[in-house]
């Protein structure tokens, strides 16, 4: 956990809603359950991370032990306890995308950020972080860099990414080698005659 620590917390007037939405969604009792997104709209709120003053804030709002509204936030790699930079890079290294290449997206990673795993770029502009499963094994190798996720990397793509976010950029979500979705690398098989454009160039309807 961060040592420096704001004295306080408190949500906005909006994401108090936001909070006590999530919370009236649980039956009597069981408003624990609501912990992780007000997590999450904790750390939204505090530009990335979460205070200690929140996890206050939390156990508070749902009758807990602020150790473990802690557990959550420590189990979970999406909650940072400490700042991170402007844009957090979450590389899967999982076995599915180690296969196709993570390496290869990590080393592209340092070398435009100059961040190695769970560092943070001098100007502010970027974590690097190596995680576990982020669920788009179909297109891998992929990375999550805030709520986007940018799948079928590599070297270049990858560096054309970041380097686009470093020049304040948009850079396209979603798969990078053209594919729709998670739709074979190589067109549709099935479905060709709803969907002429996206059919295989063998495939057809044989």
């Amino acid at each position: 956990m961060q040592t420096e620590q704001p004295s306080s917390f408190s949500f906005t007037s909006e994401n108090l809603d936001k909070a006590n939405w999530h919370i009236a969604k649980y039956p009597e009792g069981r408003q624990q359950s609501a912990v992780m997104p007000l997590l999450d709209l904790a750390q939204r709120q505090n530009g990335g991370w979460i205070p200690q003053a929140a996890i206050e804030v939390i156990a508070d709002m749902l009758d807990m032990a602020s150790i473990r509204v802690y557990e959550v936030a420590t189990f979970y790699t999406m909650y940072n306890l400490s700042p991170v930079g402007e844009h957090f890079v979450q590389v899967c290294t999982n076995l599915p995308c180690w296969l196709r290449g993570s390496d290869q997206v990590m080393d592209a990673c340092k070398k435009v950020t100059g961040c190695g795993n769970g560092e943070t770029s001098a100007d502010g502009k970027f974590t690097v972080l190596e995680v576990e499963c982020l669920g788009a094994c179909v297109n891998a190798p992929m990375m999550q860099i805030g709520d986007d996720y940018y799948e079928d990397l590599d070297s270049a793509s990858t560096e054309a990414i970041l380097n686009a976010l470093k020049a304040g950029e948009t850079p396209k979500v979603g798969s990078q080698a053209g594919r729709h979705t998670c739709e074979p690398a190589g067109g549709i098989t099935s479905l060709t005659d709803r969907y002429p454009d996206r059919a295989a160039k063998s495939g057809g309807d044989d």
